[in-house]
């Protein structure tokens, strides 16, 4: 291969066996392509490294050919596995994939939506829970009127539609049916006192899985101990230290569920320093299903979230809405991943 010269459009089309039209096509992605013909013009694209040139013309702003994936922390294995799953499907449709974060605070959220859209990219990926204002609300619903009146789209990807007739995409995950699914299971090996770990106020991920707990202990006949929800960050620094304060002050506690697998690890961790053991003395469940949980000791149950599955259907809907025009809203499965930090309390 010649490493410095400038493919063309023809050039993958040869390669692939096709015409230069259905390559045209199936880099725009605004035309149905079979999947096979797809697979055979994106591996002729990766192997004359097409792809970077008309990534760079994009980015000198001859074409948008842009996927916009937006994040509050990049480090977050959750937001990773979802960010791999946004690449790999925008990469196979011919476009560049933007990485913006925003630490947690909306208002940076809603300056990259607006930064995007004057970029005019072509589709913007929101991941992660939303908050739960009405100002909020409404300059969200504002913003996806003014992507989609710039041809963009607006993607909510693991938080809730904004409401019936606001033009954007969505791609849910069943969060509640997760929480309800992984409580239940410690109900029913004994537990009656469960802590919940990590409630953030006004933000709709652990809102929906607060949801399921409660509604898990109501399945019983029993109540939810309010004293037993604590709020705090999705970190692993944090289940150590709420552990440590809740087993100290609750010695009536002997599960508990973790809003996600990191601040499960701390919960372990903090488990052990104190001297107990997991789940002889206290069992522990989390939400995500990352890929370190099944190498914690001991190994993690917990809820498993399809997070390449959500990144890459959030980018071919909004790409294909015209195809996909009736399925603009999706809900995936969640399901409970058993293993080993749950027994039935001593």
């Amino acid at each position: 291969m010649v490493l410095d010269r400038r493919w063309t459009v023809k050039d993958v089309a040869a390669h692939a066996g096709v015409s230069p039209a259905t390559v045209s096509r199936v880099l725009a992605g605004n035309y149905p392509v079979a999947t096979a013909t797809r697979s055979r013009v994106m591996t002729a694209v990766r192997a004359l490294d097409y792809v970077v040139n008309a990534q760079a013309r994009a980015l000198k702003g001859s074409g948008t050919k842009t996927v916009a994936f937006v994040v509050s922390d990049v480090t977050g294995p959750f937001f990773a596995h979802v960010a791999h799953g946004v690449e790999q499907q925008a990469t196979e449709e011919g476009r560049l994939c933007l990485v913006c974060t925003t630490h947690d605070d909306p208002d940076r959220e809603l300056a990259v939506i607006d930064l995007m859209r004057e970029q005019r990219a072509d589709a913007v990926v929101l991941v992660g829970g939303g908050y739960e204002s009405t100002a909020y609300h409404e300059r969200m619903v504002r913003l996806a009127h003014a992507l989609d009146d710039a041809g963009s789209r607006l993607v909510l990807c693991g938080r809730p539609s904004l409401g019936h007739g606001v033009p954007s995409t969505v791609v849910e995950y069943d969060n509640e049916g997760g929480a309800y699914a992984v409580v239940s299971h410690l109900l029913s090996r004994g537990h009656r006192k469960i802590a919940y770990l990590g409630a953030q106020r006004d933000f709709t991920t652990t809102t929906a899985r607060i949801r399921g707990f409660a509604q898990a202990h109501e399945a019983m006949g029993l109540a939810a101990d309010p004293d037993l929800i604590v709020e705090g960050t999705f970190s692993r620094s944090f289940g150590y230290t709420a552990t440590q304060q809740l087993l100290t002050a609750r010695r009536d506690v002997t599960a508990v569920f973790a809003a996600t697998d990191m601040i499960a690890a701390g919960v372990l961790r903090a488990i052990r320093d104190l001297g107990l053991r997991c789940p002889e003395d206290i069992s522990v469940v989390g939400y995500d299903d990352v890929p370190f949980a099944a190498d914690l000791f001991p190994a993690l149950t917990t809820v498993h979230i399809p997070t390449e599955d959500l990144g890459r259907t959030a980018v071919r809907l909004a790409l294909h809405r015209d195809e996909y025009e009736t399925s603009q809203h999706v809900v995936l499965g969640t399901h409970l991943v058993v293993r080993d930090s749950v027994a039935a309390p001593a």
